[in-house]
Order: C-alpha cells, then structure tokens, then sequence
C-alpha cells in the first residue's frame, strides 16, 4: 500500500513538473516558456501531411508524407522520407534577419479543436509576429500558414518563404513560375527531388497568399540559392501601429500518391491560391468540426480532459478516411520506426478509431485488404497456408523488418490481430457486403494460416511452437498465451463471418480452435508461455485474453492473472501500452481505484515537454507515440465507458469511473453517432 502510494505520489509530481496548471484548458496546450534543450516539438497533421514544430521562430523541424517510402538507411529495409520542408521562413525587419535570440516573450500553443499551431513573439522594441500553420484537413496533400506583423514602429519588411531538400534527397531540380492573370499573379516556388534510390520523385511548391484590402500586392522576387534552396521574397514598409497579414500555401506529393507529381504539386498550390485564405482555413475547421463530434468528455478532471483530447487529437491527425493507409507507432510526428505499420495498428490504434470514426478504420483495415496477396507469398515462403502478415509492413506488404530483429521472422500473433480487426470492423458496421468482398478473404486465409501453423501433437495439443511472444522479450517460445488466444479467435470469427455469408466453413478452422492449448500454472494464473516462471515482461500478453480477446470471462481468473503480471513489469524500458489494459480490466471489475492508479501510469511517466507529448516508453525520447495514446483512448472508451464491440454492434457493459470523475459522456459513437453516458 506504501508503494502504490508512492508511486502515485511521484506521478503526480512528475504531472506537475510537466507543464500542469490550475485550470488546463482542455482544447489548447498553451506554451509560455521555451526551453531549447528539453523542447519536443508536436505535430500538426491531416492524416497525410505532417508537420513537426521547432523551437526556432518560423522553421519547422520535419516535414513527412504518408506512404512515400525508400530503401535507404536503417536495416536495408524502407524507410519514411523528410520530404522539402515547404513552410521554413525567414524574416528581415529594417534590413537585420530575425533569430531566435531577438525574439522575446516566445509562446508556442496547440488548438486541438482546429488542428493549428501558433507561435508568437516581440522583435526587439519593433514589431509583434505571430504565425499560425495548419496541415488542411480537407486537402490532404496541401498545407497554409498565416502570418501576422504588428509594427511598434515604422520598419520594413521582408519575408521569405525558403525551400531546401532533405539532404537524403537527390537530384534536386528548382523551378519558378509566374501565371499572369487579370487580377492576380501566381508565384510559385517549386522543387522535385528524386529518393535515395531514385525510387521515388518527391515534389512541392508553395506562394504567398496576400489580402486584398492591403491594395496593390508587394512585388515578389525570386531567388536561387544553391541547388538544394531557393526562396521567394517580398518587401513592404509598415507604419507604426500598422498590422499587416499574408499567408503562404503550398502542397507536397510524391510519384507514391500520384503519376505526375510536379505538375500535381503546382497545381494544389495554385488551387489553393484561387481558393483563398478564408476558403481554406473554413472547410478545414468545418472538417475537424465533423470529427469532433465523435469525442471523449471527462466532468471533474481538466488535465485528464486535455491529455485526452490531445491522444484523439494525434489519432485522427494521423489518419484518414478513403486512403488504403495505415499508421506507423510513430504516427506522422516523424520517422520513428521507419514509419512501418505493425500490430500497434490493429490492437491499440485501430479499435478507437473504429469507434470513434469508422469511416478511417475502414482504410486501416482496406490497407491490410490490399496486400493480402504478399501476404499469402509470406505464408508460402515459410511453408505455411493461407496468408501470413508480416511483422513490418511498407508500402508492398512484404516483410519490412531489418533482418537482425527476431520479430520479423518469428512474431506470427500479427495475422490474428489482422484478422480480428477485420471481424470487428463488420461488427460495428455491420457491412455484409463488405464483409463478403473485403473481411471474409482476409479472415478465411488468415485461418488457413493457423490451421497450417499449428503442430498437431495429441487432442488439446494443436501447439503454436518457436513464435516471439507479444512480450516481446519472449522470443523463440512455445505455446504463447497471447498468440494461442489470438489465433483461436481468428478461427472462430472466420467460421461465424461464414455463417452470415453462407458460405460453408471448413470444419478444421474450430477443430483446430478447440485444440490450441492455453497454459495455466498450478495454481490457475495463466502462464505467457511453456517456459515462463515469473520473469519481467516488457509489454501486455495474458492480461489481453481477458480484454480484447475474450478467451478469458470470468472475473476472478482475470483478477488473478492482472495481481500476477501487474508485479512483473518494470518501471523502466517498457512501452506505454500494458498500464492500459490494465486501466480496462480493473473499470470493468469495478476497482475505480486500482483503473485510475493504471490509467495515471499508463501515460504520465512518459510525458515530455512542453506540449505533453507521449513517448514510448519512461524518459523515452521519440515522441508522438501513437500506439500508447490508442492503449490509452481505449482505456477510457471501453474500460471506464465501458463499449464492447460485439457480433451485434456495440454495446456497454458494466464499468465504474475513477473516483475524481464525475461523468464520462461517449459523442459520435459508431455508424449511429450514438452518445453514451457514465455517472458516478
């Protein structure tokens, strides 16, 4: 009891240390101090375009593309690319470039509700500069920042909007164009740049976007630099108390996302630019309007309130509906883990979201739908049936993982989580069709995967031999319980998804189901794997049977086995994810301490500043760490909510909410938009 409270004790300071206040405003994480040395920028993102923030007055520090991968770097696999970073600028006020160093009064803030982030600052005793960047919900490819000078005294201007090519990129080519038109000039700053391997043409463009009722547009100048950077530019003299405000558009995209990439990016652009300012920025607050109508309220706890909006904001920032795509860990924050898709998609991410919004679960699953074919060439390769997913997966869906990683070639509990987020997508919406064209050829071959896979040693005995446990530090075991459960369930969802359809089930799948052992110790806890006797775990495996798997019902088993795990995960080099299950598991055995305790834990610890971004793991330092946000948007949606996702839709089950709460309310909840309701 001492140390559980002791631990709270110093989550609760470490919750202090990292930027907690009286009153969080639970839409806007407001920074009023940067600290160059302990900055972690935060990312603002469309689902395809994302953005990570500097410390440095108008740079931005990554610029990432979803699905733009080459084989360059680490482990002879692909990897994510920097594409041109459209938005870096420079500014010049009466001649002299403005650094870091002159600017005072630096603030930085996230608006989670329109997806924005601005900076604002003085310039010596001159000028007031704020900017605002918005990756544009409603475009997926194009991008717009706004720009605010307040002068203190008469001064000029120049900005410049400056583009440079990652120095992994090559063969760059810069272009400048002017489009005359009656009313208006299109200046357009553009590069292409081939991949490391030439694999890929990587291509932007941006222009300024100037108002009208400023009068006569500032004459734009172009400049080149050096091959790698050119800028555009403009000068204009403001009086004392004058405001002046101009924005800069533009649009990156690569040959992964369309066949003529350069005139594609020229052409977003110049969309953008006849669209205009205000245009822009209202379909894409209307856009996040819509998604936020599906959301998370907490009564009785602002920073838990903001930290949530904060996780669901990244989710749906790293998402979209319509793209075959699914996200990395790492989300679009950066390239973490290559920017490869693993099961932190299927069983952390993927059940929120399809929650929240099904519309985007769709594409993750559509995503897997379409690499099924080198999914079943995995199978073939390993003498095995059926389809077989790979532990990392790219852009071509063979296996991504460097080949001196066990997991690659060992962690098979992949395929059932693919096939399981398939089943649970026509669970929610209850799509037959879709189940027929898309769920059921990627259920019924993932089952003839584990009807291969298994060894048949004697009835009860259909062993699941030499796997990477889902606790990852279990590699080359037998009979893992996570990957036993897993594929026990890929089988009888496979056979009921036949039911519905009509379509006969090979009788082997529930054959084989009824006989993949699940391994207990004496004394009824659950044992991980044939050779485990107590050691430290990294991450969640049998606590997951009872939540989501369902192989384990009954409460005082799950009970049991969460008193036995919850002692064996160290404080340290663990990721954000198992604290939550055990957040679930405990809201729904009614222990609203011992889920607020976990759900405290689950995240906390692995806050870094200023804007409380999650990392992987305690003192980890490669934040957004989206699958942690998935663990724990789950542990409110169906621990403390208490939404189960069933073979007739969702439902709520019992569930008790942290002692702090007051009511949870559930908005926008599945097909039906419905709202759900917790009261203490």
């Amino acid at each position: 009891m001492i140390k559980q409270f002791l631990s709270l004790l110093a989550i609760q300071l470490l919750y202090v240390s990292i930027g907690f206040s009286q009153s969080p405003d639970p839409w806007k994480i407001q920074v009023n101090s940067i600290n160059t040395s302990e900055y972690y920028g935060v990312t603002v993102a469309n689902g395809m375009i994302g953005i990570v923030s500097s410390a440095e007055p108008f740079k931005v520090k990554d610029v990432v593309l979803a699905g733009a991968y080459d084989q360059y770097g680490r482990g002879r696999v692909s990897n994510f690319l920097r594409s041109f970073n459209l938005l870096n600028m420079t500014l010049d006020i009466d001649g002299k470039r403005l650094d870091a160093k002159q600017a005072t009064g630096f603030k930085q803030s996230l608006n989670m509700k329109e997806a924005s982030f601005t900076a604002e600052f003085d310039y010596t005793d001159k000028a007031t500069v704020s900017y605002t960047y918005y990756s544009l919900r409603h475009l997926p490819y194009t991008v717009l920042m706004d720009v605010s000078i307040t002068a203190k005294k008469d001064i000029l201007i120049t900005p410049a909007s400056v583009m440079e090519a990652p120095d992994a990129l090559r063969d760059v080519q810069n272009y400048y164009n002017e489009i005359d038109r009656p009313h208006v000039v299109l200046s357009l700053l553009t590069s292409s740049a081939k991949s490391p391997t030439g694999k890929l043409q990587l291509c932007a463009s941006n222009t300024f976007l100037f108002e009208e009722h400023h009068g006569e547009e500032p004459r734009v100048i172009h400049e080149m630099w050096d091959n790698n950077m050119h800028l555009l530019k403009f000068s204009k003299k403001l009086k004392a108390g004058q405001s002046y405000r101009f924005s800069i558009a533009g649009s990156s995209i690569t040959s992964a996302h369309h066949d003529d990439p350069l005139n594609e990016a020229e052409r977003l652009t110049i969309y953008a630019r006849l669209e205009g300012r205000d245009r822009l920025l209202n379909f894409h607050k209307k856009a996040w309007e819509e998604l936020w109508k599906s959301d998370i309220l907490i009564d009785g706890d602002l920073q838990a309130q903001q930290d949530i909006h904060s996780m669901i904001y990244h989710l749906y920032s790293f998402t979209r509906e319509g793209t075959a795509l699914s996200p990395s860990p790492m989300g679009l924050s950066g390239l973490g883990y290559n920017g490869h898709v693993f099961w932190d998609t299927e069983l952390w991410m993927y059940p929120s979201l399809l929650v929240l919004q099904p519309a985007i679960a769709k594409s993750m699953v559509e995503y897997r739908f379409k690499r099924l074919e080198a999914a079943k060439r995995n199978a073939f390769s390993k003498g095995f049936k059926g389809a077989m997913f790979p532990w990392e997966s790219a852009e071509s869906g063979v296996e991504e993982t460097p080949v001196w990683a066990l997991s690659g070639p060992f962690e098979h509990h992949i395929t059932a989580c693919v096939g399981i987020a398939a089943w649970n997508y026509y669970c929610v919406s209850q799509d037959k069709q879709w189940l027929r064209e898309k769920g059921w050829p990627i259920l019924s071959e993932t089952a003839d995967f584990w009807c291969s896979r298994v060894e048949r040693n004697a009835p009860g005995k259909y062993d699941i031999n030499n796997v990477v446990a889902a606790d990852e530090w279990a590699e080359n075991v037998n009979n893992n319980a996570f990957t036993n459960a897993a594929a026990k369930a890929n089988l009888k969802f496979a056979t009921e998804a036949a039911k519905l359809l009509g379509i006969p089930a090979s009788p082997d799948w529930m054959h084989v189901a009824d006989n993949i052992p699940i391994l207990k110790f004496p004394d009824g806890v659950t044992r991980e794997h044939a050779t485990y006797n107590g050691e430290g775990i990294k991450q969640a495996d049998v606590n997951l049977l009872a939540y989501p798997l369902r192989e384990i019902t009954d409460p005082a088993a799950i009970r049991k086995d969460l008193e036995y795990y919850e002692k064996r995960v160290p404080h340290e080099g663990t990721p954000a994810m198992t604290q939550a299950v055990f957040t679930t598991l405990y809201a729904r055995l009614g222990n609203a301490e011992k889920a607020y305790h976990w759900f405290k834990d689950s995240y906390l610890p692995n806050l870094n500043p200023p804007f409380r971004v999650i990392a992987e793991t305690r003192g980890g330092t490669n934040p957004y760490f989206a699958t942690g946000a998935g663990g724990v948007v789950q542990s409110v949606l169906m621990g403390f909510g208490g939404l189960d996702i069933t073979s007739n839709g969702i439902v709520q089950v019992k569930s008790v909410l942290p002692p702090q709460w007051k009511k949870l309310t559930l908005t926008g909840v599945g097909p039906a938009k419905k709202t759900y309701e917790v009261k203490r």
